[in-house]
């Protein structure tokens, strides 16, 4: 999932390099809200993954 993000990014920033702001702003929307998603299951994750398993 972070992949899709990065992807985005570069999208973003490249379409942002040639002027096309509508799309740089769309690829920067999607990247954002793509990692943001991935911070989210990474932490929940993290959080069941330190149960104590007795």
């Amino acid at each position: 999932m972070l992949n899709w993000a990065v992807f985005f990014l570069i999208i973003a920033v490249v379409a942002g390099l040639l002027g096309f702001g509508g799309v740089a702003g769309a690829a920067a929307g999607i990247a954002q809200l793509i990692f943001f998603v991935f911070v989210v299951l990474f932490i929940g994750a993290l959080l069941l993954g330190r149960r104590i398993i007795t």
